[in-house]
Parts: C-alpha cells; sequence; structure tokens
C-alpha cells in the first residue's frame, strides 16, 4: 500500500491555476456583487441591498473560510460601499473590518453551530452594524437622524440571510471548495 507523499499528485500550472481561483473566489464574489449590485436596475430596496450583501459575504466567509477573505481587501469593498452608497468615505470600511474580527473571534463557536445560531448572530451583527452606521451619519450630520432605517436595514439583513447563505453555502461547497483542487 503507497502511503505519503506519493498520493499527493503533482502541481501542474492546470492545478496552482485551479487552486489560486478557488481561494480567489470569495473576494471575487464580494467585489463583483457590490458592483452589480450599484449598476441601476431600478429594482426597490435596491440600496438596502448593497450592505446587506457585503455583511452577509464578510460574515459567511470569515466565518468558514478567513483565510480567502483578508483584511485589506475587506477594507476595499468597504470603501467600494461607501463610493457607490454616498456615505462618507471609510464609514462601512471600519464597519465591514469590525463585523469580520468579531465573526473571527466568535469564529470556534460559531462555525460547529446550527444554522438557526448563526442566523441569530448574523441579525445582531447587522443591527449592529446598521446601528454604528446610523450613529457615526448622525454625528457627522450633529442631528439625530431617523432611526426607521436602522430597523429596516437589520429587518432586510435578517430576511435575506438564509437566501444568500444557501448560494454561498452551494459555493462553498462546490467551486470554490479549496479541498477539492
Amino acid at each position: 500500500m503507497v502511503q505519503g507523499p506519493a498520493l499527493r499528485r503533482p502541481l501542474t500550472l492546470w492545478r496552482r491555476l485551479d487552486t489560486a481561483s478557488r481561494w480567489a473566489f470569495p473576494g471575487f464574489m464580494l467585489v463583483l456583487g457590490l458592483i452589480l449590485i450599484g449598476m441601476p436596475f431600478g429594482l426597490p430596496s435596491q440600496a438596502a441591498l448593497r450592505p446587506v450583501y457585503a455583511m452577509v459575504c464578510v460574515y459567511f466567509w470569515s466565518l468558514y473560510r478567513p483565510a480567502s477573505l483578508p483584511v485589506p481587501l475587506v477594507a476595499l469593498c468597504g470603501l467600494l460601499l461607501d463610493l457607490l452608497g454616498l456615505s462618507p468615505l471609510g464609514l462601512w470600511a471600519v464597519i465591514l473590518l469590525l463585523l469580520q474580527f468579531a465573526t473571527i473571534a466568535a469564529r470556534r463557536r460559531l462555525a460547529p453551530a446550527k444554522f438557526l445560531i448563526t442566523w441569530g448572530v448574523f441579525t445582531g451583527f447587522a443591527v449592529l452594524a446598521a446601528a454604528l452606521a446610523w450613529a457615526a451619519q448622525s454625528l457627522l450630520e450633529l442631528h439625530l437622524l431617523p432611526l426607521w432605517p436602522v430597523a429596516w436595514q437589520g429587518l432586510f439583513a435578517a430576511g435575506l440571510y438564509p437566501a444568500l447563505a444557501r448560494l454561498l453555502i452551494r459555493a462553498h461547497r462546490g467551486p470554490a471548495a479549496v479541498e477539492l483542487a
């Protein structure tokens, strides 16, 4: 019986490209999704979908494959989100980085947990992120903004997470599965 390195396939150029593309998949899908959602399709609540999509991607990939979503990429996606949504530059970069750090800190307990628990934790993180964005924008405008957008974004994030997570789980087990390379 053959054991050890003899069982490994040789690292050909195509295999290296396949592995690299699987590692780059989460970041690529985050950037591509933000650009596509930023296009003017005239969909209702399209502007509210941008930060929700970014939060879902950062949360999911930070939970299940944190190495494939590096900190600089998350910061750049936050800046892209700021530019597309006309929010203060750097606001969503900081919020997404805080979300990533909080998810990675809770990863040991969340990764093996059931879906309802990860969904609930994401909902809490999303409401907290929306509240941080509201507080920062209220502080910059020197008056309290209406609270309904915070509630709407939290409910929107909670409602969309199962559908987006299902797509990301399929990608995680399929085209983005590094172990299949």
